[in-house]
């Protein structure tokens, strides 16, 4: 999604690319691009641990940042017969997502022992607590921090226990299982439904729990918003201020920023759209809303699946939107299926990178030279964690270290991830 900003920052971007390509042997396949040797250069934005174990298999976990200040929070949580994974794609700045970060597993592992079990509601119920939190937070902060009512995350967690795998979603972040099909072929199977007002039935749903809002959803240029809202992301405003270095050299006193449409229709935040106690006033036009909101324009209310393991299912991909903006779900599996798990989230980023480059006229080895903040214009962040489901581990008790890995963070902690 570019707007006419991003497109100048292309055009600057395109000369320094091309010169960069002279001496480069263009005819390098795409797999090629994937290895990571002494001849390429390293994409510093790229952080992974290539394989690590759990208690009923292995997984892969990769984050590129693309933001001046990432926004996607993510955390991976081991136990000696479960595994926890969240994936919190943040919006508008990084307090919501590193907040759900912070409390989300905790509110769960605490219901949990509360409970005795893990289940649909006992997951619900760890999203409700963790909103409550948050907005408690926006409430505490509000008066020095007014746009803090303006920033918000999707949110996606996944938790196999027990042989269960159970799953809750809000926005269009995606969790999609690879199974064995017909023929042993690997099939794609999408657990999450993506709440963004792109697709017609969110639009309908939005429609039909705001019936005497008829600007509830709008058509503006091309693309969907809920209440026509337009973003200002505030982790570009570096972004920006370097985009007019360049512009300038070719155009003089443009005023501009980049804008980001709101689209999903459930979140963790964007308290704003959610109770009139946190309403923006004017002075925020971009977040101010003509009439005070009656009822809550965004829930907090999670799509939740369980699904009991099969031998027929070989991994679970659960991976921020940023990644399906340029791989399908089946093309995801495929490549999963087809690779060593060794870096294999590492695999699919750099796979998505190499689309999003090629589809501004780039190589993946240009896009690595672009820095973050700026690399927003091509692509988002992106979070991808691959967890493997070894079937004859399921039913036996491997002991497994208990460890907590946050993305983008370069230390491993142990975890409290015991519920019985």
């Amino acid at each position: 999604m570019f707007s006419w900003l991003a497109r100048i920052a292309l055009a600057c971007w395109r000369p320094v690319s091309r010169y960069a390509r002279m001496n480069k042997d263009y005819n390098n396949s795409n797999s090629d691009e994937l290895e990571e040797d002494s001849f390429s250069l390293r994409d510093s934005l790229l952080w992974c641990r290539d394989l690590e174990k759990h208690s009923c298999g292995d997984f892969s976990f990769a984050v590129v940042q693309a933001n001046e200040i990432i926004e996607d929070h993510s955390q991976v949580e081991t136990g000696k017969d479960a595994i926890f994974v969240g994936v919190y794609d943040g919006h508008g700045g990084p307090d919501a997502s590193r907040f759900i970060s912070d409390h989300l597993f905790q509110n769960l592992i605490r219901l949990a022992r509360a409970n005795g079990t893990i289940s649909e509601d006992i997951l619900r119920n760890a999203f409700s607590a963790t909103e409550d939190g948050f907005l408690a937070l926006v409430r505490r902060s509000c008066g020095i921090k007014p746009l803090i009512a303006a920033i918000g995350s999707c949110c996606l967690v996944g938790v196999i226990w027990r042989g269960t795998l159970y799953v809750a979603n809000l926005g269009d972040s995606r969790a999609v299982i690879g199974y064995l099909g017909r023929s042993n072929k690997i099939v794609a199977e999408q657990l999450t439904r993506d709440h963004n007002a792109s697709i017609e039935e969110v639009r309908q749903e939005l429609r039909s729990l705001h019936p005497d809002d008829s600007h509830i959803v709008v058509m503006k240029h091309g693309v969907w918003r809920i209440k026509g809202i337009i973003q200002f992301d505030v982790g570009l405003h570096a972004t920006v201020t370097a985009v007019f270095i360049c512009v300038l050299t070719v155009v003089c006193s443009l005023v501009f920023a980049y804008e980001l449409v709101h689209q999903v229709s459930r979140s963790i935040g964007d308290a704003y759209l959610k109770r009139p106690e946190f309403s923006l006033d004017p002075s925020f036009p971009r977040f101010h809303l003509s009439e005070p909101i009656r009822r809550p324009v965004l829930t907090a209310e999670p799509s939740l699946c369980t699904r009991v393991l099969q031998p027929s299912d070989k991994f679970l991909i659960f991976a921020s939107d940023g990644l399906w903006e340029h791989l399908t779900n089946q093309q995801a599996v495929e490549i999963v299926s087809n690779s060593p798990r060794a870096g294999i989230a590492r695999r699919l980023i750099k796979t998505a990178l190499n689309e999003a480059a090629r589809k501004r006229e780039m190589r993946y080895d240009d896009l690595k030279k672009v820095d973050k903040g700026i690399r927003r214009f091509f692509h988002d962040d992106i979070t991808v964690v691959v967890i493997f489901i070894d079937q004859e581990l399921l039913s036996t008790k491997m002991p497994v270290l208990e460890q907590s890995v946050k993305g983008f963070a370069d230390s491993i902690g142990p975890s409290n991830f015991n519920i019985l």
